[in-house]
């Protein structure tokens, strides 16, 4: 973690960008001289560096990086840089009991690790496809982030190391710059380095976008981005559980003792799984923690790749909703919230009492199919 190198001037000044001018902003944070600012956010981020090295560290790396449903506490005031990786390469996974496939991966989790961050926060990201090679991440690392403390914790993937050859990309939706440039391609044994600045809160997708875009989503490389307000949502100080829950698709038939990834069923939409966080038993093996009386926020993303989501918590109202994530889209009282692929919101709920609350699709196509768990909620504290 390290602050922005260099501010804008007290005042605002004409500066110029591309032969056009341009109004740089009082007291917002430019580190590159290709930077420039509108309506207080930052454009034009340099261009991504790909390249070869022979790193074979940690594959997560990051304060404020965790594993669903875990969403890392900003312990830090203002705005931050934040020095990110997530390499791409292979794991094994169980969906379901009995159902395990080759995954690609972000970190080698599906769904990737959560990052959260503040907006108006700076991030460099760093990923190596290390497809070519078997990565370990079922052991922490001193240092690397608390996503492999959580991992270490919770095998409900029974993630194994697979070597799996093949070009990646990464696409940050919190991100906005040129797609060409940083959500290029990378060949086994590459590295992408880019920056990206996180100019409006909410909680966003990232995935893959290497053709077949829906092929490397649905195979798993796929997780949230949670960017909060900048001056926080107007309930932080009576919230009193967060969590993260991605919804997504998976398409794949058995041939012999395996399974493997459907295309034809994908283009179909006609999925053999429907997961909260990677697992039919995510949140029924591991349900959410709750006590009666308490506000529950979660930021919730469908992360499809081509199916509607309508959450819904049973026994619950959710208080307030903003659509997004965005504290100026607000909702609420609100039974269902109906979301796109690769569209979010960040609910809050009352917990009325002591007992389980579900958490299903309400498309119960897919709750049948795996989209459900649970919440419990013990006695309220006095």
């Amino acid at each position: 973690m390290k602050t922005f190198i260099k501010s804008a001037v007290a005042s605002a000044l004409l500066v110029s960008f591309a032969g056009l001018p341009v109004i740089a902003e009082a007291n917002v944070p430019l580190k590159h001289d290709s930077e420039y600012v509108i309506d207080g956010k930052i454009y034009g981020m340099p261009k991504a560096k790909i390249y070869r090295d022979d790193y074979n560290g940690p594959a997560v790396v990051g304060d404020y990086v965790t594993m669903v449903p875990h969403l890392a506490e900003l312990d830090y005031k203002g705005n931050k840089e934040h020095e990110v990786r997530m390499d791409v390469f292979s794991q094994k996974v169980e969906v379901a009991p009995g159902v395990s496939y080759n995954a690609w991966t972000f970190g080698g989790s599906v769904p990737g690790p959560v990052l959260h961050v503040r907006e108006g926060d700076r991030v460099v990201f760093k990923m190596k496809n290390r497809s070519t090679e078997e990565v370990v991440i079922t052991k922490p690392f001193k240092g690397a982030s608390p996503y492999f403390d959580q991992i270490a914790a919770n095998q409900l993937q029974k993630h194994q190391p697979v070597v799996a050859p093949m070009p990646h990309s990464m696409d940050f939706h919190s991100g906005t710059v040129a797609a060409n440039d940083k959500w290029a391609t990378i060949a086994p044994g590459e590295t992408i380095e880019f920056e990206w600045i996180a100019n409006y809160a909410g909680t966003y997708m990232y995935h893959c976008g290497t053709s077949s875009v829906l092929m490397h989503t649905a195979m798993g490389q796929y997780g949230a981005v949670v960017v909060s307000p900048k001056e926080g949502y107007p309930t932080d100080k009576e919230v009193d559980q967060e969590y993260v829950i991605v919804q997504s698709e998976m398409y794949l038939e058995q041939m012999g003792e395996d399974y493997i990834y459907d295309h034809s069923a994908a283009l179909a939409r006609d999925p053999s799984h429907v997961v909260f966080n990677g697992h039919v038993s995510a949140l029924s093996e591991n349900p959410l923690k709750s006590n009666a009386g308490d506000r529950v926020r979660i930021h919730f993303l469908n992360a499809g790749p081509s199916g509607t989501s309508s959450f819904h918590v049973i026994g619950a109202i959710f208080d307030k909703v903003w659509a997004e994530g965005d504290p100026r889209n607000t909702w609420y009282g609100m039974q269902t919230v109906l979301l796109g692929a690769s569209s979010s919101a960040t609910v809050e709920f009352i917990v009325p009492e002591e007992g389980v609350y579900k958490l299903v699709d309400h498309e119960f196509a897919d709750a049948e199919r795996g989209a459900a768990g649970a919440l419990y909620a013990g006695p309220r504290k006095k």
